[in-house]
């Protein structure tokens, strides 16, 4: 393995900050992770695992310790049964490459999560989701290292403890585990889901007469196409804040003050806003200041508009934390990992 001194991030994060790590290595297997963590340099050292870098803030300029790509690779079947086909795919691989793989063999399951940038390593730590799938409806199993004791452990789907873009690998075992690979449970018989946002419009106006995953998929994408910046073209990671849960009784007073509110009625009773509607009635859809701004046409999306440094992006969503708390009482969260 070859470890880099001072190496530059900007073209390992898709909000292209112009951050250093002070040491850097590319990693292809669990066995060389467990060699260079066993190795007394960098037992104490900080690290920073990267992936895709598709949902991450870099707010420091020089990343103190070891910045550890996850580039494990593969894509196989490794079972099925009566009713599913299981797939494991390596945590460096692209999330999109694995949906593209599925859609290939017609695996059913992950064409509503299509397009969804970063790696898949990172799938179960945000617990992704898109179009009214989230990956917990598809997981089987994930095999992750042990950084401390430098053994590889088996999670369930249990043991991840999804949440909305939640898992146990954000707060308990945060720093804890290198994921290395997922396993999906994916359907042999295709079960729709076109009934979230815009699929069925989409579906009509592509003229698709007959239903099937790759349609859904291609849907999907001419949606997010439409929606998204490309992170190629303009900085950014997606959407950067959640849609916020409140109680009803909080959602219907604020309905009766903002008619036009979003929301959503969940199982548990309360409901979930939309929160690109409340950053962009507080005016910020679009809004440039400096060289970080808000996406003319996605108000969750914060965009690099320049040569904005991690600090300017992060100041801007305090900004707006602060804006829709003002106006509507409720609480955003950032959906990106900071660092």
């Amino acid at each position: 393995m070859i470890i880099l001194r001072d190496h530059p991030l900007y073209n390992l994060n898709t909000f292209g900050i112009k951050a250093i790590a002070n040491y850097f290595t590319e990693l292809t297997s669990a066995e060389e992770m467990k060699e260079l963590l066993h190795h007394e340099s960098y037992k104490t050292m900080p690290k920073l695992i990267l992936g895709g870098g598709s949902n991450l803030l870099l707010i420091q300029e020089n990343i103190n310790g070891l910045v550890l790509k996850n580039s494990i690779h593969g894509i196989s079947k490794v079972k099925e049964d009566r009713d599913y086909v299981y797939v494991r795919a390596g945590a460096g691989e692209s999330w999109h490459g694995l949906v593209s793989y599925c859609l290939q063999h017609n695996y059913a399951g992950v064409e509503n999560l299509s397009l969804i940038p970063g790696n898949v390593g990172a799938a179960p730590m945000q617990n992704i989701g898109a179009y009214g799938v989230e990956l917990k409806d598809v997981f089987s199993e994930l095999e992750a290292l042990n950084i401390n004791d430098l053994k590889m452990e088996i999670f369930n789907s249990a043991q991840c403890r999804f949440g909305y873009r939640e898992s146990v690998f954000k707060h308990e075992l945060k720093d804890r585990y290198i994921i290395t690979s997922v396993t999906l449970r994916l359907n042999k018989v295709p079960r729709f889901n076109t009934s979230y946002g815009a699929i069925t419009q989409e579906l009509e106006s592509m003229g698709v007469q007959e239903v099937s995953i790759a349609a859904i998929s291609a849907a999907v994408c001419n949606i997010r196409r439409s929606k998204l910046p490309d992170p190629a073209k303009i900085g950014n990671a997606g959407s950067f804040f959640k849609n916020p849960e409140v109680k009803t009784e909080k959602y219907n007073a604020l309905k009766s003050v903002f008619p036009s509110i979003v929301g959503y009625p969940l199982e548990n009773g309360n409901t979930k806003l939309a929160a690109g509607w409340l950053i962009e009635q507080c005016g910020w859809k679009g809004k440039i200041i400096g060289n970080a701004g808000v996406h003319k046409l996605q108000a969750l999306v914060l965009i690099n508009n320049g040569n904005a440094s991690g600090k300017e992006i992060y100041e801007l969503s305090r900004q707006i934390l602060d804006s829709v708390l003002e106006k509507f009482g409720v609480t955003l969260e950032r959906e990106v990992n900071i660092y």
